[in-house]
């Protein structure tokens, strides 16, 4: 038996005290990370020297005699808020992000993190248990299963408003590897269509953002008329957070539909490793790419085969899985992106240059798989 973690978020209907009592730690949260984050650059600026997360924590009970109104929240996000700024240290001498920087008030991203501890955050029918909120009407559309445990739970605001907690679960599962047998199929990822499959499959992505994109320019350039800060000015601002808001929400239902189906479908799917970031950058297809979520999806695609026992593989980026040909194995020095039809100058094969370049993925990644 193994441990695994998964998350489960949902929407939640706090009523007038309690979206206070959350407005209230969204801030006192933040006040603690940037009072520690100072703290931090000015010792380094005078002494030279470093803080670590046990010196600060000895000094939050003393902070909070300075400032009593932190006592009125959750004591657990506090601490959390300060084990976060240590992660983000210590991400950033691992070269994984820049310097931390100091949360802004004005910022459309507010959560908090709290931990479970003596079952103080759980389910109670159409409610959700939470420290120092109480009962929270919650939508509970999927069921927590009952060996699931409850680890921690995020609070979050949309810029819409709306309200959400993702639940961090454990349990304990013993997953079986399913044979892979030649139940395989290869994706090559497409930029309008999302990916075409070795078996000829079309995502067909309906481009959520390309089909708002002309109502959310419209928005936004209402919102730029307005005067910052202004009643008018934040009823702007809502309604361009609303279409974002439909946007995100379409892509990740269309996302985890898709993604359900192939992980049922098949017992191996494999993939090119493609840098997503480089790609947009370097053919100036920063919405296309955007717009489709190929990240994402391949994250779906990888926790819930983990789920089932079945394997997802990622095969080298460099791989000239467009300039092969399927058929007889000869590559090609050079093929232009508008080209869509791959002619093999060696065996005369003619092909859909996507669906060629996922069969060659499909074999290489066959070579791979663990049986």
């Amino acid at each position: 038996m193994k441990t695994y973690n998964l998350a489960f978020k949902y929407r939640i209907y706090p009523n007038e005290a309690q979206a206070n009592t959350i407005n209230a730690t969204f801030g006192c949260t933040r006040l603690v990370y940037n009072r520690f984050l100072a703290q931090r650059k000015e010792l380094y600026k005078t002494e030279k020297k470093s803080v670590t997360y046990n010196t600060q924590a000895k000094e939050l009970p003393l902070l909070k005699l300075e400032l009593p109104f932190l006592k009125e929240v959750d004591s657990i996000a506090l601490q959390q808020s300060l084990k976060n700024l240590e992660t983000a240290y210590k991400n950033f001498f691992q070269k994984r992000i820049a310097f931390p920087k100091f949360k802004s008030k004005r910022s459309t991203r507010k959560s908090y993190n709290t931990v479970s501890t003596s079952n103080n955050i759980r389910v109670e029918g159409n409610f959700l248990k939470l420290p120092k909120l109480g009962l929270v009407k919650i939508k509970l559309h999927r069921q927590i299963p009952q060996n699931y445990v409850i680890k921690s739970a995020t609070i979050s605001q949309e810029p819409n408003g709306a309200y959400y907690v993702s639940l961090l679960t454990e349990f304990e599962k013993d997953i079986k590897e399913v044979p892979s047998d030649n139940n395989i199929v290869g994706l090559d990822f497409a930029m309008s269509e999302l990916f075409v499959s070795s078996d000829n499959q079309r995502a067909d992505y309906p481009r959520f953002f390309r089909k708002l994109e002309a109502k959310l320019v419209k928005a936004q350039r209402e919102l730029s008329r307005k005067v910052k800060f202004s009643q008018n000015w934040y009823k702007a601002k809502l309604k361009v957070a609303k279409i974002h808001n439909l946007i995100k929400n379409s892509r990740k239902d269309f996302l985890h539909k898709l993604s359900h189906e192939l992980i049922t479908k098949y017992n191996a799917i494999i993939l090119e490793d493609l840098n997503m970031k480089a790609m947009s950058g370097a053919l100036n297809f920063d919405k296309s790419v955007a717009d489709n979520g190929w990240g994402m999806f391949c994250t779906m695609l990888q926790y819930k085969s983990m789920l089932l026992g079945k394997q997802v593989i990622k095969i080298d980026k460099w791989f000239p899985s467009s300039k092969t040909c399927s058929f007889c194995g000869a590559i090609k020095t050079e093929l232009p992106l508008s080209t869509r039809v791959y002619k093999c100058d060696e065996c005369n094969n003619e092909i859909d240059r996507d669906l060629n370049a996922s069969i060659n993925i499909r074999e290489v990644g066959r070579s791979l798989l663990a049986y």
